[in-house]
């Protein structure tokens, strides 16, 4: 009899199952386990009160990115909180035996980007953080997910933990995108067709020509915002293009083990006729550059259209969801979003801090300058990219433009770090949220975007078409 065919969701998941509990729910073996410093403090100290060890350390891996800060390298930190944060992760991995990215290792940086490049995220794993856009090693054909603190102590323990199965949803992006349109694009514009909250009790498995086409980074930006469409889990089936990526990575398998765990990775890349409970198609030529106006990442449109009018709305909910947002965005219903002054650009965040983001800005930028009275801050993911563009001499083109070359962190991503908005400025920014408060000021205001459409609303000191600006021609 023929084996039933399975998506990769179901082969990872089946592989990692424990057992079913009583609850219904199952016990989940993690296959990685990856901590950084804002998350892991209560949990560590939760093992403490119960007398408990890591189950097993050299599953688990530890950074530090949330709160560090990026203009600072020497300490102690100005911020106590930041110092007394760094010290406890340092005294946690030490007495628990876990492996710590510091920054005197030369490889710290965003947890998401860290895993990835030092290959300790690979296919066919399962990969919790205690933090939402753990969704982005799904780019390696991984289950990854983040979690709460709590879930962070029962991994840390035991090495598993409780979980309900997930449907799963095939979005297939197909053809050749247009040019000065980006894979943050891509997923902004899935994220306005499913809304913020279509994706609720699915994984997102992520496919078509498009996909197939996208190198490992491009993928991983795809993946990383999932969780802003609601969605749990995002991933790409592993393919060359995985595997090339990953060869000769610290935390590979080398001479006959590579080629051993390359035959078992491929074997969870999802069956031809297997089952989906849902397909959406997607044609990549109808996927123009966008931009966020409101305060979800649901609220997108492309740099050609204008900002929605309370009058067009669909629904009654849809009407009080588009006046809450140009309230506090302090937008015009109906105008162009072309146009809208900017006070701050920012390059950077676990989205959109990789070598390939850096080098197009580079690539475009050169020779331009930011516009006045717009603060324009650059943020390498890690202390590895900071050093590869350093190498090639990006950090250079990009201070010569007028940005401020950072420290590895996330930075004004999430602002729990000295780099925030100060009142409602309005910031052109590549990372993953725009929600009220996010980037450090309770007034402050963000648009997301490409890191070129970074660039353009930089240089010229508003929300701009980079293709116009930039003259762009190709991806």
């Amino acid at each position: 009899m023929f084996a039933q065919p399975k998506s990769l969701f179901e082969k990872v998941w089946d592989a990692h199952a424990v057992r079913t509990l009583a609850n219904g729910q199952t016990q989940l073996l993690i296959g990685t386990h990856l901590i950084h410093e804002v998350t892991s403090p209560q949990a560590f100290g939760m093992l403490r009160d119960l007398g408990l060890k890591v189950a097993f350390p050299h599953r688990t891996f530890a950074t530090v990115d949330h709160i560090v800060p990026t203009n600072e390298l020497v300490e102690p930190y100005k911020d106590n909180l930041a110092q007394a944060m760094m010290d406890e992760l340092r005294k946690n991995c030490a007495q628990f035996g876990v492996t710590f990215f510091d920054r005197a290792s030369g490889k710290q940086g965003i947890v998401h980007i860290v895993g990835p490049e030092q290959g300790i995220t690979q296919p066919g794993t399962t990969i919790a953080c205690g933090d939402s856009h753990t969704s982005t090693h799904g780019a390696f054909g991984a289950i990854a997910f983040g979690i709460g603190t709590s879930q962070v102590r029962d991994v840390l323990a035991t090495q598993t933990m409780a979980l309900g199965a997930l449907k799963v949803r095939r979005i297939e992006v197909n053809g050749k995108l247009r040019p000065g349109v980006y894979a943050k694009d891509v997923i902004l514009h899935i994220i306005r067709l499913t809304g913020v909250n279509g994706g609720t009790g699915f994984a997102y498995e992520y496919a078509g020509s498009t996909f197939d086409a996208f190198t490992m980074e491009e993928r991983m930006t795809v993946c990383n915002m999932s969780i802003e469409g609601g969605a749990r889990v995002g991933y790409v089936n592993p393919d060359e293009t995985t595997f090339a990526y990953l060869k000769g990575r610290p935390y590979s398998p080398t001479g006959a083990a590579w080629d051993d765990a390359v035959a078992r990775w491929r074997s969870f890349a999802s069956d031809a006729g297997c089952r989906y409970d849902d397909v959406m198609v997607i044609d990549a030529a109808d996927i123009a550059p966008s931009v966020t106006w409101g305060i979800n990442p649901g609220q997108g449109i492309s740099i050609n259209e204008n900002i929605p009018s309370p009058e067009t709305a669909t629904s009654e909910d849809d009407r009080a969801g588009i006046i809450e947002a140009l309230e506090y965005m302090k937008l015009p219903a109906g105008k162009p979003i072309k146009g809208v002054k900017i006070n701050v650009a920012f390059l950077g965040s676990c989205t959109n801090g990789r070598l390939s983001d850096f080098q197009e800005v580079a690539k475009y930028i050169q020779g331009r300058k930011v516009a006045p009275g717009v603060r324009a801050i650059a943020v390498p993911g890690s202390q590895i990219v900071a050093l590869q563009c350093e190498k090639l001499g990006l950090d250079k083109i990009l201070a010569e433009a007028g940005f401020e070359w950072r420290a590895a962190g996330c930075s004004m991503c999430l602002a729990m770090n000295p780099d925030k908005l100060i009142g409602d400025e309005l910031c052109a920014s590549s990372s993953n949220r725009n929600f009220k408060g996010r980037q450090g000021s309770i007034t402050g205001r963000t648009v997301l975007m490409s890191p070129v459409m970074v660039a353009a609303a930089a240089v010229t000191g508003v929300v701009s078409d980079a293709r116009e600006i930039f003259a762009v021609s190709n991806n």
